[in-house]
């Protein structure tokens, strides 16, 4: 263990800036131009003008946020994670917690499904030892260090919840830290202890024997699925919570789900589908298993890491979004996929292991009524949840790079057209930025709706414009957009920070956050991500509003994955038909460029 080679690291990184109240004011009436109408963007910039007035609200915000800065390590992400998450009540299900496919693997029955289990167990715990030595490769952007402290938050810790806001459990700092991990499998919890009594992780033959003691003594089907109560609304949940602990029996199980290093969920395989059908099947058993009849009662969506293992090979990840973000998360899975293909010494263990613990719970009369509710509502929520996973094979990063651009601003340039095409307008686009360039840093948005893409969506199927210049212009603008916002310059959260500071300083909220264009902005209708892997997986989330879509997608080099989520109860939503004008766009795009001789770019 190198002592304090972590926070070492941390004391070194620069603090989340606070940016200049003008800039942030300009910029975000350039962001409203091409999402809302010329009239409300005149009453808008009124306010705007009166807001940023010397000596007026906005100044005296601005200084308080300044003044915030300078005694916290990182202004914001108290806030964020506050705001972003433990106050939200919607279900983590869907509407928070993203889900991961891995590629399908090739077994067929219980044996394939716990034998990969056990591989995947030790794979992650080989990870952790490098959480706990600090030896974690320290990761760059742009030749600058990004904050590594999401990585400390990820494994030994769980959301509890509350009933008006939840909070977050780390057990990773304790002074005896977790050393087991958390199994279901027939909606039954165990307790694995991974850890011998010298301190060594279980062999891959160890975790393999254990598991199968689990496995065979969880073969009735007809349990209570106390798991699905974690997935209701968050204010149901938190009642229940209250309830449910007021045992000791299940207070105590309910404490050793939590206080686990991770949970690993054995499922039972899904309705066969066809090739075709399997990633969009597979994404929405990792989002919320297939309802109450399947997989969604297998399940602690609290936790923050939990990998799904299906006995048909479908095999993947949910966790729970306030710890971290994707990337953290990516890179770990990336090392325990790699982790689970080399091939293992086969050391057969002399001594034998005690039985893993199952942990009990007692049902009363009402727990029940509160798992039959959220298994209602979980069927809702499945019902509702339209997804599309696709790959998309006819070009990759390749294509873009080959022209010099962005594959992040040529795809997010495509999603622009693509919505425009579907609805004849431009909406407000949110696709995250890391701030891990700053201590604690979590994210900011990037705003793809740009004047820039504006001009060349609603030009791109008129025969007579020239095009490509426009193309070139929308994609730089993107990219200019981004690393703005990786800098700490964006408007999304400074904005926030304003309206937080108004709300603590008990003065009335300032009419720039009252405004239509305002809930505009934030009403945003495409919620997309880029999460890279090296894995060739994809990653996938519900949308943030009612009548949206959440795209994420991985750029492969010579193929992308794509994952679209929509709403069933929206009717103009429809996840199929704009993962179509998604694909039709970039290929649009693509032979645009290639119509153009390369001497002209």
């Amino acid at each position: 263990m190198i002592p304090g080679r972590y926070l070492a690291h941390q004391e070194s990184l620069p603090k989340l800036p606070v940016p200049p109240l003008k800039q942030t004011c300009d910029r975000y009436l350039a962001a409203l131009e091409p999402i809302v109408d010329s009239e409300m963007l005149k009453n808008t910039q009124e306010l705007v003008k009166e807001f940023q007035a010397q000596g007026g609200v906005g100044d005296r915000l601005q200084k308080g946020l300044e003044h915030r800065s300078r005694k916290t390590d990182n202004w914001l992400s108290d806030w964020w994670l506050q705001t972003a998450y433990l106050d939200y009540r919607l279900p983590v299900v869907v509407h928070s917690s993203p889900g991961v496919v891995l590629p399908r693997l090739e077994f067929s029955d219980r044996q394939g499904q716990i034998r990969y289990a056990a591989k995947l167990i030790a794979g992650v715990l080989d990870f952790k030892s490098m959480i706990d030595n600090e030896t974690l490769p320290i990761e760059y952007l742009g030749g600058k260090m990004l904050c590594m402290n999401q990585y400390y938050q990820v494994l030994c810790s769980c959301r509890i919840p509350g009933i008006k806001s939840d909070s977050v459990v780390n057990y990773a700092l304790n002074k005896r830290p977790p050393s087991h991990i958390t199994v279901v499998h027939n909606y039954q919890f165990f307790v694995l202890d991974v850890y011998n009594s010298d301190g060594t992780t279980l062999t891959v033959d160890q975790l393999y024997i254990q598991l199968e003691k689990i496995w065979n003594s969880s073969l009735q089907t007809n349990k209570e699925p106390i798991g699905i109560l974690t997935s209701n609304h968050r204010n149901s949940w938190g009642k229940a919570y209250a309830n449910l602990i007021k045992d000791k029996t299940n207070k105590e199980s309910v404490r050793a789900i939590q206080k686990s290093i991770f949970t690993v969920c054995l499922d039972a395989p899904m309705p066969r589908v066809s090739d075709e059908m399997y990633r969009t099947r597979a994404a929405v058993q990792m989002l919320h298993g297939g309802g109450s009849r399947w997989n969604s009662g297998n399940r602690w969506f609290d936790k923050t890491l939990q990998f799904i293992i299906g006995e048909d090979g479908t095999c993947g990840v949910i966790y729970e979004h306030a710890p971290a973000e994707g990337p953290p998360i990516v890179a770990l899975i990336d090392h325990v996929v790699e982790y689970t293909k080399k091939s293992e010494m086969v050391r057969t263990p002399m001594v034998p292991l005690p039985m893993p613990k199952k942990l009990r719970f007692n049902i009363t009369p009402e727990i029940k009524r509160d798992i039959e509710e959220a298994k209602q509502n979980m069927n809702i929520m499945v019902h509702d949840l339209d997804m599309k996973v696709i790959v998309f094979s006819h070009f990759g990063k390749n294509v873009p790079k080959s022209y010099k651009m962005s594959p992040d601003a040529f795809i997010q340039v495509a999603l622009q057209l693509a919505y425009y095409r579907t609805y004849k307008r431009c909406c407000a686009t949110y696709e995250s930025a890391s701030l891990r360039m700053f201590k604690l840093g979590r994210t900011d948005t990037i705003r793809s709706a740009t004047s820039d893409s504006a001009n060349f969506v609603k030009t791109m199927d008129d025969p007579n414009t020239e095009k490509v210049a426009l193309l070139e212009k929308a994609v730089k603008a993107h990219r200019a957009y981004t690393d703005m916002a990786i800098r700490g310059q964006a408007i999304d959260r400074h904005l926030l920070g304003l309206k937080l500071q108004a709300i603590e300083d008990l003065s009335a909220l300032p009419d720039i956050f009252m405004d239509t264009s305002f809930a505009v902005a934030n009403h945003y209708n495409l919620s997309t991500s880029q999460v890279p892997a090296k894995t060739d997986c994809v990653m996938c989330f519900g949308p943030v509003v009612p009548d949206g879509y959440g795209v994420c997608y991985n750029p492969m080099e010579e193929h992308i994955n794509f994952a679209v989520s929509a709403f069933n109860s929206c009717a103009d939503t429809n996840a199929a038909r704009m993962v179509q004008a998604l694909e039709d766009a970039l290929v649009d795009m693509k032979t645009l460029l290639d119509q153009t001789p390369k001497a002209k770019l």
